[in-house]
């Protein structure tokens, strides 16, 4: 039997391994593109709710455990695999919901329930991922008549890693790498890090946390954070609803009484956050929609004044405490039908979409993979009935799924893969038309988009019959490898004509981050012509990263 502390700490272990290992787990990927970086992923997802445990007393339930996990995890969720493990732990929630403790046969049920929630949210499930080893995991549980728990888990992990070194043997691209599955190996990870605390009781310790206490040890920090000198108190609340609960009509009252309001709502609870000078009109206010939980009342001076004593630096709580992006929450306006959500990263790109009418533009892409809570604040940043949500990248759809799942508003989620569909989508709205009409047809001119993108090897492979050196130049059409180069420019020519035929009408040239104007305009120079004849060929600045070219022929 496992309590609610013994399921916090096996969660905080398994969140601390794979953060020690994130970099391992990401040199698995096989693709030689710099990628989402799977490591980061599972580990930033998990790490979301490790922030919310460690603030949980002894006395905490598996329950609550549970839910709180899968919630933070959901909303922390980045990338496929991120999005894959937050619904594994998600099961954990069903399977203990209600529960003080929890049994092994307990632990059996929410591993079926997490590995088929997630078997479920993937449209095409492919063997020899995260899916197979969570799914082999969880079977060699059932089949198992097991009372001890650390007995139990020990099989869970030592059949995670059965499946893992099968994985090559059932993608060939994984085997020809001589890698196993990155999103797998993460999965691992976590489920070792619970063991160690199941069977032994430690808690795996994180490196990253140690060093910074030997640190502070040694009297070693920066600056000091600035104490706030208006809406001192930093109060925060879980209010389980009532029958008349109203999230907006509370957030507008926070918001008239102080700063940096935050709520978030779930299907029982709404969880708020506000810096006030008046924390009891807040508490007030709360009564009126539920009865209230977890109630915190911070005096920011202080705590100011506590962590500069450690020796806290202000930079890094400053990326703990705040995002590039500040969404704020607005209400659906009645008479505000459609609006738009983008992906994209560089300043040019960014304002591509909100000059084709994006309301809210998510900094984010390859390397940069925005997490569901990301997407969901800028989906309810925008007032409208539906909001269409524009991914740009395979490994955000996800995550923008859950976004959808989440949003008090209707959300439409279009599949765009790349910059270009998704800029081509937006062009193709038509305001006088239906939701499901646009959805339809800017999904059609989007799929009708062909692109190709020049970029570099983040690492050496051998991939697709080409010898691949890390900085060399790689040229992909349509997310598939077409050839290498050693000169950016040779290889954004010879893409583009490779890409058009007699029928080509708009090719499109987007430069990103340290490609000059006059590089750019020569690249086009030389690709008008090659270009058929009538064709449209222009030149954007998107200022993006990681891509030195991006080439849309339509």
């Amino acid at each position: 039997m496992i309590t609610g502390k013994i399921l916090r700490d096996s969660i905080i272990s398994g969140a601390n391994l794979i953060i020690n290992n994130k970099a391992k787990v990401d040199e698995l990927n096989v693709f030689p593109v710099p990628d989402g970086d799977t490591g980061t992923n599972i580990s930033m997802t998990i790490g979301a709710a490790k922030k919310e445990l460690e603030l949980m007393g002894d006395d905490c339930t598996v329950d609550k455990v549970a839910a709180t996990t899968a919630s933070c995890m959901l909303r922390g969720a980045r990338g496929n695999s991120g999005v894959i493990s937050s619904l594994l732990f998600r099961g954990f929630s069903k399977a203990l919901k209600d529960k003080e403790t929890a049994d092994a046969k307990d632990l059996t049920q929410a591993l079926r329930k997490g590995v088929d929630a997630a078997y479920k949210a993937v449209m095409k499930p492919t063997e020899g991922t995260i899916l197979t080893v969570a799914r082999l995991a969880c079977e060699k549980a059932e089949s198992m008549e097991e009372d001890d728990i650390a007995t139990l888990w020990q099989a869970v992990v030592d059949a995670a890693q059965v499946a893992l070194d099968n994985t090559p043997e059932q993608l060939p691209v994984l085997k020809k790498a001589g890698v196993v599955d990155a999103g797998g190996q993460g999965l691992v990870y976590i489920f070792t890090g619970m063991l160690s605390v199941f069977a032994k009781g430690v808690i795996v310790e994180n490196e990253e946390e140690k060093k910074a206490k030997e640190f502070r040890a040694k009297g070693v920090y920066s600056k000091e954070i600035e104490a706030p000198q208006t809406n001192i108190y930093r109060t925060e609340f879980i209010i389980n609803k009532n029958a008349s609960a109203s999230v907006e009509k509370l957030r507008a009252m926070l918001e008239s009484i102080g700063e940096d309001v935050a709520t978030v709502d779930d299907d029982k609870i709404i969880k708020c956050y506000v810096r006030t000078e008046f924390p009891g009109k807040a508490l007030n206010e709360a009564v009126n929609h539920g009865y209230m939980t977890d109630i915190k009342i911070t005096n920011m001076l202080e705590k100011v004044a506590e962590v500069s004593k450690r020796g806290e630096s202000l930079e890094k709580q400053a990326r703990e405490a705040h995002s590039d992006e500040e969404f704020k929450y607005a209400a659906v306006d009645p008479d505000t039908e459609f609006g738009f959500v983008a992906i994209a990263s560089g300043a040019g790109l960014c304002n591509m979409f909100k000059d084709l009418g994006a309301n809210a533009v998510v900094t984010g892409g390859q390397t940069n993979n925005p997490s569901t809570d990301d997407i969901l604040r800028a989906v309810q940043s925008v007032p409208a009935k539906t909001v269409f949500v524009l991914p740009n990248n395979k490994n955000i759809i996800m995550a923008a799924e859950q976004a959808r799942s989440l949003a008090d508003r209707k959300v439409v989620v279009l599949p765009t893969r790349t910059i270009p569909q998704g800029l081509t989508a937006m062009l193709n709205f038509d305001p006088d038309s239906s939701e499901k009409d646009n959805a339809i047809n800017m999904d059609a001119a989007a799929q009708g988009v062909q692109t190709g993108s020049i970029t570099f090897a983040a690492r050496n492979s051998d991939f697709e019959g080409h010898k691949i050196k890390r900085g060399d130049i790689l040229a992909m059409e349509n997310s598939k490898l077409a050839f290498v180069d050693k000169s950016v420019e040779k290889a954004a020519v010879k893409l583009a004509k490779q890409m058009m035929d007699k029928n080509s009408s708009f090719v499109t040239v987007i430069y990103g981050e340290g490609i000059t104007e006059e590089e750019a305009n020569r690249v086009c120079e030389q690709v008008k012509k090659h270009a058929p004849k009538g064709a449209e060929v222009s030149v954007l600045e998107g200022n993006q990263p990681v891509y030195y070219y991006l080439i849309s022929v339509e």
